[in-house]
């Protein structure tokens, strides 16, 4: 069978692109792995976590503050098995939705390990089944990433776990160590402290959540310490030994003496690595680098002039949107369009609570740059609906130019700060000052005003709630 363009993998990079080369009037193929569509985002990765942190959210505050709201209640316990099969469903749901939207869009779905004989020609081997061969113009790998594993650890999915086995536990740890303080050790963790897991993060760098703005981490480790995540920073794990039932975590502090810790589960969360595997990408002439991704130039084309790659298996950030915009860009391109990505505005986010998001330059980086910056910030503790929520952790920090005033990195920890972040993003699209956001009128009460507030501190230091 001949296609116009064959995207390789199903993710939200996939999926996307398949639909918009669809939009555009290409005749399209997707082929996935797996028996579902969606990728990891979808089956493993950022939508059964959300659930799951829903899920213990709403436990932990039936426990701690359903009380002061005036809400007398028995003391709820946790049914596990429900909070797991709920999240199942809600990850069935969206998968299922995905399958919609192919068969909307007129694309053909082929499930199988798709493999390169050619540039132009892909095999298709099904997990049962003869395998086939389609022809295709273009080709888009979207194949995205696996959790990577230390060395002197092997992941037996049993005590010694990665992300995919974390969202579905068949019991609640007793003492959870989480190696990694980053979104996904943070997340996950974040989700068994509040349902009665001893949790532990150990954390190589000096600080949690390292890649973004310092002020954020800080403010996390303070948060997630009220939940009872004990944060062990500047530790380099040495090695992990499944005991049975008993797991041993040995690492050295900042003063280079080993420390010990002991739990029943220790989860793996020190990011993620590309995943090409068995995808022949020689036969195409093509290849990885040290780290395992596809280079790619400018218009995210390989050197291979017409197989194109997104997503988790190019540089930057390994992000569901990141990859959906590069899928789109990709559709685009092959038509003749003159699409744009401005990479810097891509935001980030930590889904913990409070949650935690940012877009642009941080702190940190502006003084690497050399920029000259200033700095403005409002805690969400001087907001009436926090307060009114009981939600008062958190700052909104904005940095600007110095001399234009143009926003230059938006960072945020506290309620809904992951839909906030848009706003930043709107304006630093349109580059916008921070006295044009802080002239903008904002709903009373809502979380929102501590962005106008912090940018009329970034402005003129005149904020007008403290």
């Amino acid at each position: 069978m001949q296609y116009d363009v064959t995207v390789i993998g199903s993710g939200p990079g996939g999926y996307v692109a398949a639909i918009r080369c669809a939009q555009l009037g290409l005749k399209t193929a997707i082929i996935e792995k797996y028996d579902t569509l969606g990728g990891t985002c979808l089956n493993v990765g950022c939508i059964p976590s959300k659930a799951l942190l829903d899920s213990s959210e709403h436990y932990y505050n039936a426990v701690n503050h359903f009380k002061e709201h005036g809400i007398d209640i028995n003391k709820p316990k946790v049914n596990f098995k429900q909070m797991i099969d709920r999240k199942a469903n809600v990850v069935k749901q969206t998968c299922d939705g995905i399958d919609f939207l192919m068969n909307k869009n007129k694309i053909d779905v082929h499930h199988g390990m798709g493999s390169f004989v050619d540039k132009n020609t892909i095999k298709i081997t099904p997990a049962k089944g003869k395998a086939t061969e389609i022809t295709t113009d273009k080709v888009i790998i979207a194949t995205g990433s696996k959790p990577s594993s230390l060395p002197f650890a092997k992941i037996d999915k049993k005590r010694i776990i990665t992300s995919t086995e974390a969202l579905s536990l068949s019991e609640i740890p007793k003492h959870m160590i989480v190696i990694g303080g980053g979104v996904i050790g943070m997340e996950l963790g974040s989700v068994y402290a509040r349902i009665g897991s001893e949790v532990t993060v150990v954390e190589y760098m000096d600080r949690i959540i390292p890649t973004m703005d310092s002020t954020m981490g800080k403010e996390l480790t303070r948060a997630s310490k009220k939940i009872g995540i004990d944060i062990k920073v500047s530790h380099k794990v040495t090695s992990i030994e499944n005991k049975g039932k008993e797991v041993i975590v040995k690492a050295e502090d900042k003063k280079g003496e080993t420390v010990e810790f002991k739990g029943d589960y220790c989860l793996v969360a020190i990011g993620r690595r590309p995943y090409t595997d068995g995808l022949n990408l020689e036969a195409a002439g093509l290849s990885t680098d040290d780290r395992g991704r596809i280079d790619v130039d400018d218009h995210l084309r390989t050197k291979v002039d017409n197989i194109y790659a997104i997503g988790d298996v190019v540089r930057g950030a390994m992000l569901a949107h990141k990859a959906e915009e590069e899928g789109t860009f990709v559709a685009e391109t092959i038509v003749g369009q003159k699409p744009h990505i401005h990479y810097k505005l891509i935001p980030g986010v930590v889904y913990t609570w409070p949650e935690v998001a940012s877009v642009g330059y941080s702190e940190e980086e502006l003084k690497e740059k050399g920029s000259e910056y200033k700095v403005g910030s409002f805690p969400f503790k001087a907001l009436g609906r926090a307060r009114a929520s009981m939600d008062i952790d958190g700052v909104v920090k904005i940095l600007a130019d110095k001399k234009t005033d143009e926003i230059l990195g938006v960072h945020i920890i506290g309620a809904r700060a992951a839909d906030m972040i848009a706003a930043g993003v709107t304006a630093m699209e349109y580059r916008a000052s921070a006295e044009d956001v802080s002239r903008m009128s904002h709903a009373h009460p809502t979380y929102m005003e501590a962005v106008k507030e912090a940018c009329l501190a970034a402005t003129e230091n005149r904020p007008i709630h403290i």
